[in-house]
């Protein structure tokens, strides 16, 4: 595939990631942030959220594995998971850790 292709090709792909909902404004933002001192900023910012994200979904995991559920410590890791998304601007992940403490505010471990 020619450059000029795959160019096109990697733009459909970032818009339609905004048409879906995954991502906002917020990416878009720290995409401004980039410039020639700092050309992978996305990147390693992206990178960053990921193993903060891996690390918070473990203790996530290993929280809902409890007997009995401790709501304030998951809607403490689900706080952090939102705000870590948030500041990506990963839509749709925060709305769904949003909709995650909703369900421990309740005390509901069905949810």
């Amino acid at each position: 595939m020619e450059r000029n292709q795959l160019r096109r090709q990697v733009a459909l792909t970032r818009q339609s990631l905004f048409d879906q909902g995954f991502l906002d404004e917020q990416f878009i933002q720290l995409e401004e942030l980039q410039d020639d001192a700092n050309p992978n900023f996305v990147e390693e910012v992206v990178s960053l959220h990921y193993r903060d994200s891996a690390r918070l979904i473990s203790n996530i995991e290993k929280a809902l594995e409890k007997n009995p559920l401790d709501f304030n410590k998951l809607d403490g890791y689900m706080h952090q998971f939102k705000g870590s998304s948030s500041s990506i601007g990963a839509k749709k992940v925060k709305a769904e850790c949003t909709l995650f403490r909703e369900y421990c505010k309740a005390g509901n471990g069905e949810g």
